[in-house]
């Protein structure tokens, strides 16, 4: 009971850590960007998510990381930085205030984006693994 304790404290640690990194990038891609209507900001977020989340998964089975210290890096910083539920929330408000293309541009953008950011953190992870990138 007391290593599922202690690995919820440090999912809820890097949680927060992720929150706040997922707000600041956001909102900084939101403003970058000057995009009024287009969440830029959270496909930006998720898409580094995906990439990272890849990467780490990778790069972490080699490594001498507790399994304490991994969850809190994959589910508690990652899980807190990438915004699906905010992806979602995007979506359907754009569907409401009838932005349709933009809605679709936002789902289909996201998925393959963050896909080809998983599999290209993969494929950076195994070059870094035999010395090429």
């Amino acid at each position: 009971m007391g290593s599922l304790l202690v690995q919820t404290g440090w999912v809820g640690l890097g949680g927060a850590v992720g929150s706040m990194l997922r707000f600041a990038l956001a909102a900084g891609a939101q403003r970058f960007f000057g995009a009024e209507k287009f969440p830029i900001g959270t496909m930006l977020v998720n898409v580094l998510g995906s990439m990272a989340i890849g990467f780490l998964t990778v790069r972490f089975e080699a490594s001498s990381l507790s399994h304490v210290h991994r969850v809190a890096v994959l589910v508690g910083v990652l899980g807190g930085f990438t915004t699906f539920s905010s992806f979602s929330l995007n979506t359907i408000q754009l569907f409401y205030e009838r932005e349709y293309a933009l809605a679709v541009v936002n789902v289909v953008g996201s998925v393959l984006l963050c896909l080809a950011g998983c599999w290209l953190g993969f494929r950076i992870a195994r070059g870094l693994e035999v010395g090429v990138v």
